[in-house]
């Protein structure tokens, strides 16, 4: 058993379903001795406080979209932990060294925990303690998740409004679950543009665009389920100049002010070599 150590940078759906499938057995076997603390960036509500998860039993774990949600057994309350970009989740047996101060800190009554750490210094993961009615409120926002979005359901989303691909993947108001490395993964298998327009994909492509959706994430869970890393994973993100797998070319990037594009310009654009983002306007 891994307890949840991978390094894994940008978790997205597989990580965090790889993450919950791990943690629902081991977060439910003992009670809560003590929850947090917590720092004051990482805590997101004050009511009910962390106190009141002291001698509640969780559930299990379980997974909407890139949150990770751990419910008490009496079902009264629910725990929910964003990981964002840098933060990472990790179980500790009774009696296992682990960082000093932690984002987060659950600790059960046989002597494990269930810590948060974040790397870098933009503290953006989150810990909310709610109630499961406040929970449904706070993620009403969410599209489908996207394990379960069908090409009926994608002509429907990819119609409603003329928008480029690789944002709208990316925006968890629309599909949930998916970020910019497998926004990058998904496109290449796909491929199409990641400035393609959603309202020009013809039903050929939205139904090549639903399936490859549902073959790089379950692909994905299965490698991170196996305990394999990045350069398993992903065939284009953070492989710039390396041959691309579909056919052998160079692959390439656009650089915006807080990401990075991957793509193949042979199988997704013509050819045609996408500028740099920061200095130039959006091409079409």
């Amino acid at each position: 058993m891994r307890l949840c150590p991978q390094p894994w940078p940008m978790p997205e759906l597989p990580e965090v379903e790889a993450w919950v499938r791990e943690l629902d057995p081991l977060v439910s076997e003992h009670p809560i001795e003590r929850a947090g603390p917590a720092h004051v960036a990482t805590l997101k509500t004050i009511d009910p406080p962390l106190s009141a998860l002291e001698g509640e039993r969780l559930a299990g774990a379980e997974r909407r979209a890139k949150n990770l949600v751990f419910p008490t057994e009496d079902g009264e309350l629910v725990l929910r932990v964003h990981l964002m970009s840098a933060g990472r989740i990790r179980y500790l047996k009774p009696g296992a060294k682990g960082p000093k101060r932690p984002m987060f800190r659950l600790r059960f009554s046989d002597g494990s925990e269930l810590i948060l750490t974040e790397g870098g210094k933009k503290k953006r993961a989150g810990v909310w303690l709610t109630t499961t009615g406040q929970l449904e409120a706070d993620l009403a926002h969410l599209g489908p998740d996207a394990l379960e979005v069908d090409a009926t359901e994608l002509t429907e989303i990819l119609g409603r409004e003329r928008r480029q691909l690789h944002p709208l993947l990316r925006d968890q108001r629309t599909i949930a679950g998916i970020g910019r490395a497998h926004a990058n993964e998904i496109l290449l298998r796909a491929r199409l543009s990641p400035f393609k327009a959603s309202t020009e994909l013809d039903s050929e492509e939205t139904e090549r665009l639903a399936s490859v959706i549902h073959e790089d994430l379950e692909r994905a869970l299965e490698l991170r389920l196996r305990g394999k890393g990045d350069r398993d994973v992903y065939l284009v993100h953070n492989r710039l100049g390396e041959p691309c797998p579909q056919c052998g070319n160079p692959i390439a990037r656009v650089d915006f002010e807080e990401h990075t594009i991957y793509y193949c310009p042979h199988c997704q654009t013509g050819g045609r070599i996408l500028k740099d983002r920061r200095l130039s306007r959006l091409l079409k």
